[in-house]
């Protein structure tokens, strides 16, 4: 791992880094490499990340006998250490795994073009992955090849001209998808909201929040009281809950998927109601608990031992809700949190707000379930519509 320094010069600060490159077997020394006169940190980040990936590739094998599990590792490194998530390192090892399955062991340049586009087929045809997972893999893939020839280990990348199986849907598979199933309709919602509050107000205020703003779960269990307005009436959106182990005290808080979804949305006055009255419950039980809660101003916080102020798992909504439901026969849709961001939608759609105006407040720019929900809950306006062209021109 490579070492900053900034020096001064007679014209001005810059910036050097020391990599340190193991032991000269003759001499028994420590080899170190030296890089000065950088303006910039960033500058000299850059270089040094770059040099430790020459120099990784040395010590695998420049001769044409890298293979491709060793390229992905290699290209790995050195995108974990750029700027991006840990959960999207995750998604791009197993992408791997998938791509693993296929090349492990083959070397780089035994790899063709025939036998890359076979394997994309084969993750549709026989493992049945769905078009945006495939579409993942082959980016994935783009970036590994990719790599390989700006370091002059291929001639050709084998990625290049691809082409991604689609999803192929029938006349029928159209006609029988039923939209109405991803989400409730306003009288389902007044049902299931009651039946929430039945049960405890802290499942009945996360059910409420999620349903009166869109929030996605991951967002609500990361909101902290900081990120509400009162006055202005206003949640500011800027980052995720993020547990793969589900272990309570080992959870993160990451910035949004994309930058979209990095917003600030007006909420009404039920919801700020509901928020407030959370917040003094949560109060008298900081006061009862004194330092045994772990005060980070989560809004969602555990108020029972022994995690006392912890945000709670995204799985605790889900279960929540699940309970709820369980609790409303009349109620046979298979839904989850998500599908109150589509009810949310619905409601949107049917007060006259347009699709971009939605999208914007969901905090994403393409979502095809959300597109089928605001055209289905608006077709009877665009009736309407036709109806009166239709009129106009009868009266020419």
């Amino acid at each position: 791992m490579a070492r900053f320094q900034k020096y001064e010069t007679k014209k001005g600060e810059r910036w050097m880094f020391i990599i340190e490159n193991g032991i000269d077997p003759q001499t028994g020394n420590r080899r170190r490499i030296v890089r000065r006169g950088f303006l910039k940190q960033k500058d000299a980040k850059d270089a040094a990340k770059e040099l430790e990936y020459q120099l990784g590739l040395r010590k695998l094998d420049t001769k044409g006998n890298i293979t491709f599990e060793e390229m992905a590792e290699e290209w790995l490194s050195v995108y974990g250490s750029t700027d991006v998530k840990i959960s999207t390192i995750r998604v791009r090892r197993h992408e791997i795994s998938h791509l693993n399955s296929y090349f492990a062991r083959y070397k780089l340049k035994d790899i063709t073009k025939k036998m890359y586009q076979n394997a994309l087929i084969d993750l549709k045809n026989k493992k049945g992955l769905s078009y945006r997972t495939i579409s993942g893999i082959h980016g994935t893939a783009r970036m590994i090849f990719k790599r390989a020839m700006e370091q002059d280990l291929l001639l050709v990348d084998p990625t290049e001209y691809a082409i991604i199986p689609k999803d192929k849907k029938t006349v029928e598979d159209i006609e029988n998808t039923n939209i109405e199933e991803k989400y409730l309709e306003k009288h389902e919602l007044k049902l299931f909201l009651e039946k929430a509050k039945e049960m405890d107000e802290e499942t009945y205020t996360m059910l409420f929040v999620l349903a009166w703003t869109g929030l996605r779960a991951g967002e609500l269990v990361a909101l902290k009281w900081k990120d509400i307005d009162f006055e202005e009436k206003t949640i500011n959106i800027t980052k995720t809950y993020y547990n793969p182990t589900n272990n309570t005290k080992k959870y993160q808080l990451l910035p949004p998927k994309t930058e979209g979804s990095i917003r600030k949305i007006t909420v009404e006055d039920e919801v700020i109601s509901v928020l407030k009255k959370h917040q003094i419950r949560q109060k008298a039980v900081k006061l009862e608990v004194g330092r045994d809660y772990y005060d980070q101003d989560f809004v969602f916080a555990r108020m029972k031992p022994p995690y006392y102020g912890y945000p709670h798992f995204i799985k605790t909504v889900e279960n929540r809700m699940e309970a709820v439901l369980k609790k409303l026969p009349s109620i046979k849709k298979h839904l989850t949190p998500h599908s109150l961001r589509h009810t949310h939608t619905s409601l949107l759609a049917e007060a006259g707000v347009d699709l971009l105006q939605i999208m914007d407040r969901l905090g994403h720019t393409d979502d095809e379930t959300t597109t089928q929900v605001y055209l289905h809950i608006t077709k009877d306006r665009k009736k309407e519509a036709s109806q009166k062209f239709g009129e106009l021109m009868r009266s020419l």
